[in-house]
């Protein structure tokens, strides 16, 4: 009885799935503007493969990130300015890997694991701002919830939810209209979405022809990952000790699959965390 009633779920199901499929495979997208919104450098890190893929088919891609990284540290002698700085030069260099030009890297400065308690509608003014500037085609985010509420930790809670919120005030020319009556931009609108870090994922992208580019740029995250954690010297890989460099890059590549997963929405972000779609 358990088995037939599983199979007709699956049947009523599949439509759905299939539906929810981007038209055109990931893989061949072109001519589109992708803009990866993120809590912290190094969010975009899961999303690298896909990023170095869309970027080399002559995709736009732009990565937007909410908070600087100016807390993750063990280094008693750190400081929030000087963490900050070297947040952003391994962001950039990370991006470098995938092809990606600092020009296409936002950073709004909020305060690491503040995020959820920043004014929120000046956040998602500043994120509207880039919205309506760039004009995205694809939003890629965490994921919201699909028919649930989604756990995340502080930041990527709030970016999770503050991804949609702002592009659902870029469509509403009533929503900021001083940036259209004052900076003359137009309402924008982004029906395609893909979220990551879902239970609900129903879109495989490979990369295998991106793995190297994925393994290097998550390379040049040395104050995340090592011991520089701990102890900061340098955001030169050369500078770990021998051994460690040598283990950090076996590790990285060992984790380093030839397929990202995301849950691919298509309609208006007011549903994009309903099982409607």
């Amino acid at each position: 009885m358990m088995k037939k009633l599983s199979l007709t779920l699956m049947t009523l199901l599949l439509p759905v799935l299939l539906l929810a499929q981007p038209e055109t495979p990931v893989e061949e997208w072109t001519g589109k503007t992708i803009l990866l919104i993120g809590a912290h450098p190094d969010d975009d890190s899961g999303s690298h493969g896909t990023l170095a893929l869309l970027n080399a088919n002559g995709n736009d891609v732009y990565v937007m990130l909410l908070t600087s990284g100016n807390v993750g540290t063990y280094d008693r002698n750190m400081t929030r300015m000087r963490l900050a700085q070297i947040r952003r030069y391994e962001e950039v260099a990370a991006l470098s890997e995938l092809g990606i030009p600092e020009s296409n890297y936002i950073n709004l400065g909020y305060t690491d694991g503040m995020l959820e308690f920043a004014d929120q509608e000046e956040v998602v003014k500043q994120m509207v701002y880039h919205i309506r500037d760039l004009k995205p085609d694809v939003v890629i985010a965490f994921e919201p919830g699909w028919g649930y509420q989604k756990w995340h930790k502080t930041d990527h809670r709030a970016a999770a939810y503050l991804a949609v919120d702002a592009t659902r005030a870029a469509e509403w020319h009533l929503i900021f209209p001083e940036q259209i009556e004052q900076l003359g931009m137009e309402p924008h609108s982004v029906n395609e979405y893909m979220f990551w870090g879902s239970d609900g994922a129903n879109t495989t992208v490979d990369i295998s022809d991106y793995v190297d580019n994925k393994v290097m740029s998550r390379s040049r995250y040395i104050s995340q990952f090592t011991s520089m954690r701990d102890n900061y010297i340098s955001s030169d890989i050369e500078d770990l000790p021998e051994e460690e460099a040598e283990q950090f890059m076996q590790r990285l590549r060992e984790r380093t699959g030839p397929e990202e997963h995301f849950r691919y929405y298509r309609g208006a972000p007011d549903g994009a965390g309903s099982r409607r779609d």
